[in-house]
Protein backbone atom coordinates (compact mmCIF):
# COMPACT_ATOMS: atom_id res chain seq x y z
CA UNK A 1 0.00 0.00 0.00
CA UNK A 2 2.93 2.31 0.52
CA UNK A 3 4.15 2.05 -3.43
CA UNK A 4 0.51 3.05 -3.93
CA UNK A 5 -0.14 5.75 -1.86
CA UNK A 6 3.58 7.33 -2.69
CA UNK A 7 1.96 6.72 -6.79
CA UNK A 8 -1.00 8.65 -5.79
CA UNK A 9 1.15 11.49 -4.59
CA UNK A 10 2.80 11.54 -7.82
CA UNK A 11 0.18 11.67 -9.95
CA UNK A 12 -2.03 13.82 -8.15
CA UNK A 13 -3.69 15.27 -11.29
CA UNK A 14 -4.40 11.74 -12.96
CA UNK A 15 -6.04 10.22 -9.53
CA UNK A 16 -8.03 13.84 -8.76
CA UNK A 17 -9.68 13.20 -12.43
CA UNK A 18 -10.43 9.61 -11.88
CA UNK A 19 -12.24 10.82 -8.45
CA UNK A 20 -13.87 14.16 -9.78
CA UNK A 21 -15.28 11.68 -12.06
CA UNK A 22 -16.63 9.37 -10.15
CA UNK A 23 -17.64 11.91 -7.80
CA UNK A 24 -19.89 13.21 -10.51
CA UNK A 25 -21.40 9.56 -11.53
CA UNK A 26 -22.22 8.52 -7.89
CA UNK A 27 -23.82 12.22 -7.35
CA UNK A 28 -25.59 12.10 -10.35
CA UNK A 29 -27.11 8.34 -9.45
CA UNK A 30 -27.57 9.50 -5.74
CA UNK A 31 -29.67 12.48 -7.21
CA UNK A 32 -31.82 10.08 -9.66
CA UNK A 33 -32.15 7.62 -7.22
CA UNK A 34 -33.65 10.30 -4.87
CA UNK A 35 -36.23 11.27 -7.88
CA UNK A 36 -37.32 7.63 -8.31
CA UNK A 37 -37.89 7.08 -4.53
CA UNK A 38 -39.68 10.85 -4.57
CA UNK A 39 -42.21 10.13 -7.46
CA UNK A 40 -42.58 6.40 -5.93
CA UNK A 41 -43.82 8.08 -3.09
CA UNK A 42 -45.72 11.05 -4.84
CA UNK A 43 -47.37 7.96 -6.85
CA UNK A 44 -48.15 5.31 -4.86
CA UNK A 45 -47.92 6.65 -1.16
CA UNK A 46 -51.11 5.39 -0.72
CA UNK A 47 -50.25 1.44 -1.17
CA UNK A 48 -46.58 2.00 -0.17
CA UNK A 49 -47.61 3.25 3.43
CA UNK A 50 -49.69 0.02 4.34
CA UNK A 51 -48.44 -2.24 6.86
CA UNK A 52 -47.40 -5.61 4.67
CA UNK A 53 -50.34 -7.87 3.80
CA UNK A 54 -52.03 -8.96 0.50
CA UNK A 55 -54.32 -6.85 -1.89
CA UNK A 56 -57.10 -8.27 -3.49
CA UNK A 57 -58.71 -7.64 -6.93
CA UNK A 58 -61.51 -9.55 -8.98
CA UNK A 59 -59.68 -11.86 -11.30
CA UNK A 60 -61.56 -10.21 -14.36
CA UNK A 61 -60.23 -7.41 -13.98
CA UNK A 62 -57.32 -7.72 -15.57
CA UNK A 63 -55.08 -6.72 -13.23
CA UNK A 64 -56.76 -3.00 -13.64
CA UNK A 65 -58.06 -1.83 -10.48
CA UNK A 66 -60.51 0.22 -12.09
CA UNK A 67 -62.26 -2.93 -13.71
CA UNK A 68 -61.95 -4.16 -10.81
CA UNK A 69 -65.32 -4.85 -8.39
CA UNK A 70 -65.94 -6.84 -5.15
CA UNK A 71 -69.68 -7.91 -4.05
CA UNK A 72 -71.16 -7.91 -0.23
CA UNK A 73 -69.94 -11.77 0.15
CA UNK A 74 -66.40 -11.46 -0.46
CA UNK A 75 -66.00 -8.41 1.78
CA UNK A 76 -67.31 -10.28 4.59
CA UNK A 77 -65.54 -13.74 3.79
CA UNK A 78 -62.68 -12.44 6.09
CA UNK A 79 -63.65 -10.18 9.28
CA UNK A 80 -60.28 -8.88 9.71
CA UNK A 81 -60.05 -7.88 5.60
CA UNK A 82 -60.67 -4.04 5.01
CA UNK A 83 -62.63 -3.24 1.81
CA UNK A 84 -61.28 -0.24 -0.06
CA UNK A 85 -61.55 1.75 -3.49
CA UNK A 86 -59.60 4.55 -5.25
CA UNK A 87 -61.22 6.94 -8.07
CA UNK A 88 -59.50 9.92 -9.34
CA UNK A 89 -61.68 12.91 -9.11
CA UNK A 90 -61.93 17.04 -8.61
CA UNK A 91 -62.75 18.85 -6.05
CA UNK A 92 -63.32 22.64 -5.51
CA UNK A 93 -62.65 24.78 -2.69
CA UNK A 94 -64.43 28.05 -1.42
CA UNK A 95 -62.70 30.12 -3.72
CA UNK A 96 -64.17 27.84 -6.77
CA UNK A 97 -60.41 26.48 -7.27
CA UNK A 98 -60.49 22.91 -8.89
CA UNK A 99 -57.99 20.29 -6.90
CA UNK A 100 -57.31 16.97 -8.59
CA UNK A 101 -57.77 14.34 -6.05
CA UNK A 102 -58.03 10.58 -5.45
CA UNK A 103 -60.81 9.70 -3.59
CA UNK A 104 -60.66 7.05 -1.36
CA UNK A 105 -63.37 5.25 0.99
CA UNK A 106 -62.75 1.73 2.91
CA UNK A 107 -64.46 -0.27 5.52
CA UNK A 108 -63.78 0.49 9.04
CA UNK A 109 -59.53 -0.49 9.52
CA UNK A 110 -56.49 1.25 11.89
CA UNK A 111 -54.91 0.92 7.93
CA UNK A 112 -56.91 3.35 6.32
CA UNK A 113 -58.16 6.91 7.68
CA UNK A 114 -61.96 7.15 8.54
CA UNK A 115 -64.32 9.87 8.05
CA UNK A 116 -67.53 10.95 9.34
CA UNK A 117 -70.34 11.55 6.76
CA UNK A 118 -70.23 14.31 5.37
CA UNK A 119 -66.65 15.25 5.79
CA UNK A 120 -63.12 15.17 4.10
CA UNK A 121 -59.56 14.38 5.32
CA UNK A 122 -56.92 15.63 2.71
CA UNK A 123 -53.32 14.88 1.88
CA UNK A 124 -51.70 17.68 3.87
CA UNK A 125 -50.59 19.37 0.26
CA UNK A 126 -53.83 20.15 -0.39
CA UNK A 127 -53.26 22.69 3.36
CA UNK A 128 -50.31 24.42 1.72
CA UNK A 129 -52.52 25.12 -1.12
CA UNK A 130 -54.45 26.81 0.62
CA UNK A 131 -57.33 24.78 2.30
CA UNK A 132 -58.34 24.93 5.79
CA UNK A 133 -59.61 23.36 8.34
CA UNK A 134 -63.22 23.88 8.60
CA UNK A 135 -63.49 24.67 4.67
CA UNK A 136 -66.44 23.62 2.93
CA UNK A 137 -65.04 21.77 -0.60
CA UNK A 138 -67.66 20.82 -3.45
CA UNK A 139 -67.69 18.35 -6.30
CA UNK A 140 -69.24 18.50 -9.30
CA UNK A 141 -69.66 14.81 -9.04
CA UNK A 142 -72.64 14.96 -6.29
CA UNK A 143 -74.51 17.40 -4.72
CA UNK A 144 -73.19 16.80 -1.52
CA UNK A 145 -70.51 19.53 0.43
CA UNK A 146 -67.53 18.13 2.42
CA UNK A 147 -66.00 20.09 5.73
CA UNK A 148 -62.55 19.81 6.00
CA UNK A 149 -61.67 18.44 9.27
CA UNK A 150 -57.90 17.36 9.02
CA UNK A 151 -54.92 16.50 7.26
CA UNK A 152 -52.43 13.73 6.46
CA UNK A 153 -49.42 12.88 5.79
CA UNK A 154 -47.61 11.42 3.14
CA UNK A 155 -50.58 10.40 1.17
CA UNK A 156 -51.20 10.66 -2.41
CA UNK A 157 -52.11 7.84 -5.64
CA UNK A 158 -51.24 8.40 -9.13
CA UNK A 159 -49.49 11.77 -7.73
CA UNK A 160 -52.43 12.80 -6.68
CA UNK A 161 -53.50 13.88 -3.11
CA UNK A 162 -56.13 11.41 -1.29
CA UNK A 163 -59.19 12.98 -0.38
CA UNK A 164 -60.64 10.63 2.39
CA UNK A 165 -64.60 9.72 2.18
CA UNK A 166 -66.89 8.21 4.23
CA UNK A 167 -68.19 5.31 2.42
CA UNK A 168 -71.57 6.28 2.24
CA UNK A 169 -70.66 9.33 0.62
CA UNK A 170 -68.66 7.59 -1.35
CA UNK A 171 -71.52 5.11 -3.13
CA UNK A 172 -73.66 7.93 -3.55
CA UNK A 173 -70.40 10.18 -5.56
CA UNK A 174 -69.94 7.15 -7.71
CA UNK A 175 -73.52 5.56 -7.81
CA UNK A 176 -72.35 1.92 -6.59
CA UNK A 177 -72.60 -0.13 -3.54
CA UNK A 178 -69.92 -2.09 -4.42
CA UNK A 179 -65.83 -1.62 -3.52
CA UNK A 180 -63.20 -2.66 -5.72
CA UNK A 181 -60.53 -3.91 -3.64
CA UNK A 182 -59.67 -5.97 -0.40
CA UNK A 183 -56.33 -5.58 2.31
CA UNK A 184 -55.52 -8.21 4.27
CA UNK A 185 -52.68 -7.81 6.87
CA UNK A 186 -50.06 -10.67 6.97
CA UNK A 187 -51.15 -11.75 10.95
CA UNK A 188 -54.60 -12.75 8.96
CA UNK A 189 -55.49 -15.68 7.34
CA UNK A 190 -55.51 -15.68 3.33
CA UNK A 191 -59.10 -15.33 1.63
CA UNK A 192 -59.82 -18.29 -0.32
CA UNK A 193 -62.10 -17.39 -3.67
CA UNK A 194 -61.26 -18.20 -6.82
CA UNK A 195 -63.05 -14.79 -8.25
CA UNK A 196 -59.79 -13.01 -6.47
CA UNK A 197 -56.67 -12.07 -7.75
CA UNK A 198 -53.93 -11.94 -4.74
CA UNK A 199 -51.26 -9.39 -4.96
CA UNK A 200 -48.47 -8.49 -2.70
CA UNK A 201 -48.01 -4.31 -2.11
CA UNK A 202 -45.08 -4.35 -5.00
CA UNK A 203 -47.45 -6.17 -7.05
CA UNK A 204 -50.43 -4.34 -6.94
CA UNK A 205 -48.29 -1.13 -7.47
CA UNK A 206 -47.09 -2.51 -10.74
CA UNK A 207 -50.44 -3.01 -12.10
CA UNK A 208 -50.33 0.93 -12.03
CA UNK A 209 -49.38 1.98 -15.50
CA UNK A 210 -47.53 5.07 -14.68
CA UNK A 211 -46.02 3.65 -11.72
CA UNK A 212 -44.02 0.78 -13.23
CA UNK A 213 -43.29 3.06 -16.50
CA UNK A 214 -41.72 5.93 -13.96
CA UNK A 215 -39.56 3.21 -11.94
CA UNK A 216 -38.40 1.38 -14.76
CA UNK A 217 -37.12 4.20 -16.49
CA UNK A 218 -35.34 5.38 -13.59
CA UNK A 219 -33.79 2.18 -12.32
CA UNK A 220 -32.73 1.70 -16.06
CA UNK A 221 -30.06 4.87 -15.69
CA UNK A 222 -29.15 4.29 -12.06
CA UNK A 223 -27.72 0.75 -13.11
CA UNK A 224 -26.74 2.44 -16.00
CA UNK A 225 -24.63 4.89 -14.22
CA UNK A 226 -23.07 2.30 -11.99
CA UNK A 227 -21.99 0.02 -15.23
CA UNK A 228 -20.24 3.41 -16.25
CA UNK A 229 -18.66 3.78 -12.92
CA UNK A 230 -17.33 0.09 -13.34
CA UNK A 231 -16.03 0.57 -16.48
CA UNK A 232 -14.41 4.13 -15.79
CA UNK A 233 -12.06 1.98 -13.36
CA UNK A 234 -11.61 -0.78 -15.63
CA UNK A 235 -10.58 2.08 -18.16
CA UNK A 236 -8.23 4.13 -15.67
CA UNK A 237 -6.50 1.37 -14.01
CA UNK A 238 -5.94 -1.04 -17.85
CA UNK A 239 -4.29 2.43 -18.98
CA UNK A 240 -1.99 2.87 -15.66
CA UNK A 241 -0.79 -0.72 -15.74
CA UNK A 242 0.51 -0.82 -19.37
CA UNK A 243 2.46 2.53 -19.04
CA UNK A 244 3.96 0.35 -15.42
CA UNK A 245 4.59 -3.16 -16.81
CA UNK A 246 7.88 -3.04 -16.66
CA UNK A 247 7.65 -1.53 -12.71
CA UNK A 248 5.80 -4.61 -12.22
CA UNK A 249 8.55 -6.82 -13.64
CA UNK A 250 11.52 -5.08 -11.64
CA UNK A 251 9.05 -5.48 -8.51
CA UNK A 252 8.30 -9.65 -9.33
CA UNK A 253 12.04 -10.31 -9.82
CA UNK A 254 12.69 -8.87 -6.50
CA UNK A 255 10.13 -10.58 -4.75
CA UNK A 256 6.97 -8.74 -5.00
CA UNK A 257 3.65 -10.95 -4.88
CA UNK A 258 1.18 -10.62 -7.79
CA UNK A 259 -1.22 -10.32 -4.80
CA UNK A 260 0.41 -7.73 -3.53
CA UNK A 261 0.11 -6.01 -6.72
CA UNK A 262 -2.90 -6.07 -6.67
CA UNK A 263 -3.80 -5.13 -3.30
CA UNK A 264 -1.87 -1.88 -4.25
CA UNK A 265 -4.84 -1.50 -6.83
CA UNK A 266 -7.50 -2.39 -4.56
CA UNK A 267 -6.35 0.25 -2.05
CA UNK A 268 -5.80 3.02 -4.60
CA UNK A 269 -9.30 2.08 -5.97
CA UNK A 270 -11.14 2.26 -2.32
CA UNK A 271 -8.78 5.49 -1.49
CA UNK A 272 -10.67 7.02 -4.54
CA UNK A 273 -13.74 5.90 -4.14
CA UNK A 274 -14.16 6.43 -0.18
CA UNK A 275 -13.93 10.17 -0.91
CA UNK A 276 -15.72 10.62 -4.01
CA UNK A 277 -18.67 8.49 -2.38
CA UNK A 278 -18.38 10.82 1.13
CA UNK A 279 -18.58 13.75 -1.18
CA UNK A 280 -21.44 12.52 -3.13
CA UNK A 281 -23.46 11.76 -0.21
CA UNK A 282 -22.58 14.85 1.56
CA UNK A 283 -23.98 16.80 -1.42
CA UNK A 284 -27.07 15.03 -2.20
CA UNK A 285 -28.28 14.77 1.63
CA UNK A 286 -27.96 18.23 1.88
CA UNK A 287 -29.81 18.62 -1.26
CA UNK A 288 -32.58 16.23 0.24
CA UNK A 289 -32.94 18.67 3.08
CA UNK A 290 -33.20 22.27 1.39
CA UNK A 291 -34.89 20.65 -1.88
CA UNK A 292 -37.89 23.03 -3.11
CA UNK A 293 -41.28 22.60 -1.69
CA UNK A 294 -43.09 20.62 -4.02
CA UNK A 295 -40.23 18.77 -5.90
CA UNK A 296 -40.34 14.42 -5.42
CA UNK A 297 -37.27 14.11 -4.12
CA UNK A 298 -36.64 11.09 -0.88
CA UNK A 299 -33.17 9.88 -0.51
CA UNK A 300 -32.80 7.61 2.91
CA UNK A 301 -29.43 6.90 4.38
CA UNK A 302 -29.96 2.94 3.79
CA UNK A 303 -30.60 4.15 -0.25
CA UNK A 304 -27.37 6.06 0.10
CA UNK A 305 -25.99 3.34 2.12
CA UNK A 306 -26.86 0.45 -0.56
CA UNK A 307 -25.46 2.21 -3.72
CA UNK A 308 -22.29 3.50 -1.67
CA UNK A 309 -21.63 -0.25 -1.49
CA UNK A 310 -22.36 -1.32 -5.13
CA UNK A 311 -20.46 1.36 -6.29
CA UNK A 312 -17.53 -0.16 -4.10
CA UNK A 313 -18.35 -3.49 -5.51
CA UNK A 314 -17.92 -2.63 -9.54
CA UNK A 315 -15.17 -0.38 -8.52
CA UNK A 316 -13.11 -3.62 -7.16
CA UNK A 317 -14.42 -5.49 -10.16
CA UNK A 318 -13.16 -3.05 -12.49
CA UNK A 319 -9.83 -2.58 -10.78
CA UNK A 320 -9.52 -6.35 -10.15
CA UNK A 321 -10.13 -7.29 -13.99
CA UNK A 322 -8.18 -4.47 -15.45
CA UNK A 323 -5.42 -5.74 -13.06
CA UNK A 324 -5.75 -9.07 -14.61
CA UNK A 325 -2.83 -8.51 -16.99
CA UNK A 326 -0.42 -8.30 -14.14
CA UNK A 327 -0.13 -12.10 -13.46
CA UNK A 328 0.91 -12.24 -17.02
CA UNK A 329 3.84 -10.09 -16.76
CA UNK A 330 7.35 -11.38 -17.11
CA UNK A 331 9.95 -9.73 -14.93
CA UNK A 332 12.76 -9.71 -17.69
CA UNK A 333 10.05 -9.13 -20.60
CA UNK A 334 8.74 -6.23 -18.78
CA UNK A 335 12.26 -4.83 -17.94
CA UNK A 336 13.27 -4.99 -21.89
CA UNK A 337 10.19 -3.34 -22.44
CA UNK A 338 11.70 -0.78 -19.89
CA UNK A 339 14.93 -0.25 -21.16
CA UNK A 340 13.46 -0.15 -24.90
Amino acid sequence: MKIGWKEIKKNKIRFLILGSIVFLVSLLTFMISGLANGLSQDNAALIKNLPDGTIYMSADAEDNYNLSSIDNQQITTDNQATAFSIQMGFLHDQTDKQHSVAFVTSTNSDDFVQVDDGDVILDQTLHEEGIQIGDTLTSQQTDQNFTVTGFVDESKFSHAPVAYLHVEDYQQMYQTDQMQLIFSPDNQAAIDDENLQAYSPSEFLNTIPSYQAEQLSLTMIIWFLIVISGLLFGIFFYMMNVQKMGLYGILKAIGVKTTTLFAMIWGQMLFITIIALVFSTIFSQLFNLFAPNGMPFHLTGVTTLQLSIIFLIIGFLGATISGLQIRKAAPLQAIQQGEN
